[in-house]
């Protein structure tokens, strides 16, 4: 069964849009800010497009062309999350569609030694990979290394780092029009370096990354929870030598 906090529950059968199912109602999860009356504030302060809904966006084929995982379109021109019906409609991020992130993973020392710099997220308390949207007009490297700048005040600008993953990201925020996929990319230091929270951060620390349960279990020892929608990420970081 597939459940959203905030959403109508739909059975995981029943998630694919090839799979017909009559009488599908998706809770609006669009807040204030991104609804008619409160999107033009959204759009001057930059993270928002200006389109009420996806009706409106010019440019959909260019969008698929780029997308980083292919998607479609319904009979209305409205795009459809390439995981099928999450029971949440509207949008809660900036964009309609694919909304594309960067997750930068840092990784220092080896063996026993190993440690990953992770943050604590404002939004929801949680420890996760820093990273976040990527800019209109950004590129994903460059993206990469400002998030990581802004939330740990680490500058990795000098390395080139290895791509992992291209993927979606099961966020809470996705719903059936909106969703986040991201460019993760993985730097190896030879040992730790000073990092100091910032931007949407709290926290910033070095964790212990033998494997995940070590680093799951060190997180929740300190009283803190990992991000799970960052597990297949952190996992495919683990697989890099």
């Amino acid at each position: 069964m597939y459940s959203n906090e905030f959403g109508t529950h739909v059975p995981e059968s029943q998630r694919p849009w090839s799979t017909p199912l009559p009488g599908y109602a998706p809770v609006d999860v669009t807040p204030p800010e991104l609804r008619r009356s409160g999107l033009a504030a959204s759009v001057a302060e930059g993270w928002a497009e200006p389109y009420v809904t996806p009706e409106d966006v010019p440019n959909w084929p260019a969008r698929q062309v780029t997308a980083l995982v292919p998607f479609t379109l319904n009979a209305w021109g409205w795009p459809l999350n390439p995981t099928g019906r999450t029971g949440r409609t509207g949008r809660k991020l900036g964009k309609w569609g694919e909304n594309a992130a960067a997750d930068p993973i840092v990784v220092a020392g080896r063996g026993r030694n190993r440690r990953v710099l992770l943050i604590k997220r404002g939004d929801i308390g949680v420890w996760a990979i820093p990273g976040g949207m990527v800019d209109p007009g950004e590129t994903a490297p460059a993206a990469l290394v400002r998030e990581l700048r802004e939330e740990t005040g680490v500058d990795l600008g000098d390395l080139t780092p290895t791509v992992i993953a291209r993927r979606y990201v099961d966020d809470y925020r996705n719903t059936d029009h909106a969703w986040i996929c991201t460019s993760s990319a993985l730097y190896q230091l030879r040992g730790v370096v000073p990092a100091t929270a910032g931007d949407d951060a709290v926290a910033a620390a070095w964790w212990p990354f033998t494997n995940l349960t070590a680093l799951e279990d060190a997180i929740l020892a300190a009283g803190g929870q990992l991000y799970a929608a960052h597990t297949p990420l952190l996992a495919a970081a683990l697989h890099q030598r």
